[in-house]
């Protein structure tokens, strides 16, 4: 087991033992286990899955969107610092649509590029957090 600490700007999401946690990087998804090399890393927007048990289903794991942030392993703990970390739990979908809309409605108005990668930002996270509430949806069924 790995000590696993997700903390955002609003505080510590999660902080427990865990089996394995896979991140999306700069360089594509990592996996993180017991005896993980020492590492700082980006991370990027993306889903952060989490298996708390080495028996848990690929489809049981924990699962939340973020927009980035830092990785550090070191001794067996594993601490990735975002700015956001929305549970599934968490995700309305028809919200996260809404929000996706509006920000493709903003790049299409978009007259300058810090606009336009505001807006691009902006749908890349909304993107995630579908793509998260969208998995939750599957898996209960």
């Amino acid at each position: 087991m790995i000590k696993f600490e997700l903390v955002t700007l609003t505080g510590v999401k999660l902080s427990e033992a865990v089996y394995e946690v896979l991140l999306p990087t700069l360089e594509g998804q990592i996996g993180v286990l017991k005896g993980h090399m020492p590492l700082v890393s980006v991370a990027t927007h993306g889903m952060i899955l989490v298996r708390k048990e080495a028996t848990t289903r690929d489809d049981m794991m924990e699962v939340f969107a973020t927009n980035g942030g830092v990785i550090e392993v070191e001794n067996d703990t594993l601490r990735v610092l975002v700015d956001e970390a929305d549970h599934s739990e968490e995700i309305s979908e028809a919200e996260a649509q809404k929000a996706l809309d509006l920000a493709m409605k903003m790049k299409a108005e978009a007259k300058d590029q810090v606009s336009l990668e505001k807006a691009q930002s902006l749908i890349d996270r909304q993107a995630t957090r579908l793509q998260v509430a969208g998995l939750r949806r599957r898996n209960r069924r």
